[in-house]
C-alpha cells in the first residue's frame, strides 16, 4: 500500500506595502477589522463601514505610514510599523488627521480625543511599534499575519529592540502572547470608547 503525500501549501511571502497599493490594502485591512471594537466605534454604521474602512486604511497607508513607516503586505493581509526613531508618527499627524476626519464625518471629534490617549501612553524606550496589523478573513488560517507579524519581529531581534502595540479586540491577545508579547495594562479610550490593551515584546538573540 502506497500513501502520496500532498505539498504543503507555500507560506505567504511578505512584500513591501507601497503607496500605489493603497487600492487593496485598503479595502484587505477593512475586512480584516469589520468586527474590531474600536473600528466598529469609529464606523458605528454597518451599512457604510466598509467603505469607510477602506478610506480609512488606504489614508492611513498614503500619508502616514507608507511615507514614514516600514509597511508590508500578502496577498490577503497588511502590516503597518514605526521604526525607531520615526515615534513621532506613531499616531496620525495633524494633516492625517484632517483627512480622516473627512472620512469619520461626526465621529471625527471621538476620533482625535482617542489619537490623543493613545499618543500619551507611548514607552520612552527605543522600539519599533506595531501599528497595523490586519487579515482577510477568507484567508483566516493561512498563516498570513503571522508572517508579517514574524517579519517585523525579525528586524526588531535583529536591533536588539522591544516591539509595542496596542489591541482593540481581546480575542487577539493570545495571538500576539503566543509570539512572546505580555499585557502591560489597559488604556480606557474617552467619550465611551472601548478598551486597548498595551503589550510589549522583548528581544529575542538567536534561537531563544
Amino acid at each position: 500500500m502506497s500513501t502520496t503525500n500532498t505539498p504543503e501549501a507555500p507560506r505567504p511571502a511578505p512584500q513591501p506595502a507601497t503607496l500605489d497599493d493603497a487600492a487593496t490594502v485598503g479595502p484587505t485591512l477593512a475586512r480584516a477589522f469589520d468586527d474590531d471594537p474600536m473600528m466598529r466605534w469609529f464606523f458605528p454604521d454597518a451599512a457604510t463601514r466598509e467603505a469607510g474602512l477602506g478610506r480609512y486604511f488606504a489614508t492611513l497607508l498614503t500619508r502616514q505610514y507608507g511615507r514614514h513607516g516600514v509597511c508590508e503586505r500578502t496577498a490577503a493581509a497588511a502590516a503597518f510599523w514605526v521604526p525607531p526613531g520615526a515615534q513621532d508618527k506613531a499616531v496620525p499627524d495633524a494633516e492625517t488627521v484632517e483627512q480622516l476626519a473627512e472620512i469619520l464625518g461626526d465621529r471625527a471629534p471621538l476620533f482625535r480625543e482617542a489619537t490623543a490617549a493613545a499618543a500619551g501612553h507611548g514607552p520612552e524606550e527605543p522600539h519599533w511599534y506595531l501599528a497595523v496589523l490586519g487579515a482577510d478573513p477568507a484567508a483566516q488560517g493561512q498563516g498570513h499575519g503571522a508572517a508579517l507579524l514574524r517579519s517585523g519581529l525579525a528586524r526588531a531581534d535583529e536591533a536588539g529592540l522591544p516591539v509595542y502595540l496596542e489591541s482593540s479586540k481581546p480575542e487577539n491577545l493570545p495571538f500576539y502572547e503566543h509570539f512572546g508579547f505580555t499585557v502591560l495594562g489597559e488604556v480606557q479610550l474617552p467619550g465611551g470608547g472601548p478598551t486597548l490593551w498595551a503589550m510589549r515584546r522583548a528581544p529575542r538573540r538567536g534561537d531563544a
